[in-house]
């Protein structure tokens, strides 16, 4: 019972680290990458706090060095989730009631162990697994994931903060409890951080979780069980399952129990999971709460006030980071005729300067995209530009499998704006521009907004703060994090909730309280302390 009405640590976003040549967090960084790249990792399930394996596993392979094992998974079968459904009700029952002090504390002992101690060791798995750079997997593995806890915890008081008014003589006030069942938490490959948020934002809130991770995000998830198994979570409260994932969510959709999906992942798997939870409603003790970040085709828009170099130098960063492989990455640009020479040049000359490999060279700004899948698709879109009539590609285009699956940074130019590389969200390091003319530039905008299903980022360039304010308003419902003058990729925990509607999401904002709230039911309570006994009111008399 709280004896007190507790400030929570002020929540500071981690300072990110420079990891500059002969820094001590670059040494232990690539001396802990080169240790865990040459070890053989054997990565169980977590069910109840017990360590699981099946003998059915699957390899963790390096996406630039295939060839080469680091680890491997097991895989579930029915039995293992219907019991991971069963010990989660089952901790639910001292998890839901224990004081939301003791779930606070358990977190922000996360964020300083994954500060400290675990920081180099999540980094390296992201870095393996994942093929991120040394900086991609600093701001995300690191930076991201303590920034998530330590503000998370915050808003989860600032939630609480949140009571009705008490008339005289009766005491309103309002419980968050959690849900009443267990959540479903699917996850991404591309950010470790949103992999340990999904689980975590409910858990913090009460909840108990049956966590299926990406397949090619085991090993950083298994990092992740090990902060969470230190920092004091109890057994059963997040329960972590691989395998076929047709059978997992239909297992998991399948129990009356289930009160909550937390999806990040493509825009048809939420549909479609989504039409699943609707078939099986009646099924259901209560309504699931459904929160999903899906798709999207990001855009970066110019207007002939912009300066070319900054944008080049957005569409350089935006797009190729982490080889387009970010949920926000630019991946369609728009540029007045009367620029585009300038930010060609820019462009070219920027590109020209990234060096592509392994993580383990810090020179490397591009390194390999996550599996053969992502690459045969990706190519085939290349291969169709150089092709095809409507399009050309102007920097770039080239691609090479053999060892790592690794694709050039590429610009395709088109014809027109509804081309398919416009339109269609590749998930690699692949930009298309389209030129337009300067009197067109209000048309232009209606193209942004009307081209594609999708509305998670966006970034408009312009000096002219009329422009920008016309701009603004033409594209306010293109995407849910919109960039002026910045590139539409980077949003920070505490400064730039992250989420989009249309097709890419419901919008629930990452990284704030209003993300947390779907993870309550609340409970209001009113107390009358003089009791009426007369039933007659004064317009009787």
């Amino acid at each position: 019972m709280a004896r007190g009405f507790f400030n929570v640590p002020i929540a500071v976003n981690e300072p990110v680290k420079g990891y500059a040549p002969g820094s001590p967090e670059r040494e232990e960084l690539l001396a802990t990458y080169k240790k865990m790249y040459a070890s053989n990792i054997d990565i169980p399930m977590h069910i109840n706090g017990k360590e699981v394996r099946t003998g059915n596993t699957k390899n963790v392979t390096p996406p630039h060095d295939h060839k080469h094992v680091v680890g491997k998974y097991h895989t579930a079968d029915k039995i293992h989730i219907d019991e991971a459904i069963a010990t989660a009700l089952e901790a639910r029952q001292a998890w839901s009631s224990v004081s939301w002090t003791e779930r606070a504390s358990i977190f922000l002992k996360a964020a300083e162990l994954l500060a400290g101690p675990y920081r180099a060791k999540m980094n390296a798995s992201t870095m393996i697994a994942q093929s991120k750079n040394v900086h991609q997997a600093e701001i995300d593995a690191a930076c991201e994931m303590i920034d998530f806890f330590r503000f998370n915890v915050q808003y989860m008081t600032d939630i609480f903060k949140d009571q009705p008014e008490s008339a005289p003589g009766i005491w309103n006030r309002v419980e968050y409890r959690p849900l009443e069942g267990f959540v479903y938490a699917i996850t991404p490959f591309n950010f470790t951080s949103i992999a340990a948020n999904l689980p975590a934002a409910a858990a913090l809130m009460g909840n108990v979780v049956v966590w299926k991770p990406s397949d090619h995000q085991a090993y950083s998830a298994q990092v992740i069980v090990d902060l969470f198994k230190e920092a004091g979570l109890p057994d059963g409260v997040i329960n972590v399952v691989y395998g076929d994932p047709v059978m997992i969510t239909d297992t998991v959709l399948n129990s009356p129990d289930f009160s909550g999906l937390h999806f990040t992942g493509s825009t048809f798997v939420f549909k479609e999971l989504w039409k699943k939870i609707g078939e099986n409603i009646h099924t259901y003790k209560t309504y699931p709460r459904i929160v999903g970040e899906t798709g999207g085709k990001d855009f970066i828009w110019a207007h002939n006030s912009a300066y070319p170099l900054q944008v080049a130098t957005a569409i350089t960063r935006g797009a190729f980071e982490f080889q387009g492989q970010k949920c926000s990455a630019a991946s369609r640009a728009y540029i007045p005729a009367s620029i585009w020479g300038e930010v060609r040049k820019h462009l070219e000359n920027q590109v020209a300067e990234l060096k592509m490999g392994s993580p383990e060279d810090p020179s490397n700004f591009i390194n390999a995209v996550i599996h053969e899948g992502s690459f045969d698709k990706i190519t085939k879109y290349i291969d169709a530009a150089k092709a095809d009539n409507n399009a050309e590609v102007i920097i770039g285009g080239g691609y090479d499998k053999s060892k790592g699956y690794f694709i050039e940074p590429t610009v395709i130019l088109a014809k027109d704006a509804s081309y398919q590389t416009m339109t269609t969200e590749l998930f690699g390091p692949v930009i298309t521009i389209y030129v337009y003319e300067d009197a067109e530039w209000e048309n232009s905008l209606k193209l942004v907004d009307e081209s594609t299903e999708y509305a998670l980022t966006g970034a408009i360039f312009s000096t002219d703060r009329y422009i920008v304010e016309q701009a603004s308003k033409a594209l306010e419902n293109a995407a849910g994090n919109f960039y002026i003058n910045d590139k539409p990729t980077g949003a920070v925990v505490g400064q730039q909730p992250f989420g989009g509607a249309r097709a890419s999401g419901t919008n629930d904002k990452a990284g704030s309280a209003q993300n947390l709230l779907r993870w309550t039911s609340v409970r209001l309570i009113k107390e009358t302390f003089v009791t009426p006994q007369d039933y007659k009111y004064p317009f009787l008399g």
